[in-house]
């Protein structure tokens, strides 16, 4: 089953694309930056400000997805 049929796996997709972008952004900002308006780079660049502005709200989803798997294994 693929991600876009699993509501769970869509959202855990969504989490580590916002962390995975927030931490690029991070490493490289004038990459990111200066290409913010390329069709390509422009969902990362925006995942990558949600990451940075909303940063304790997805920190707590990720806390929140990975003791859901961690329960679902028991």
């Amino acid at each position: 089953m693929t991600a876009l049929f699993n509501f769970q796996s869509l959202l855990l997709v969504i989490l580590l694309t916002i962390c995975t972008s927030t931490y690029a952004h991070y490493v490289f900002p004038g990459i990111m930056d200066r290409n913010k308006d390329n069709y390509l780079v422009a969902p990362f660049w925006k995942c990558a400000r949600v990451g940075e502005r909303l940063s304790p709200y997805v920190g707590l989803a990720c806390f929140v997805m990975a003791a859901s798997k961690f329960m679902g294994q028991w």
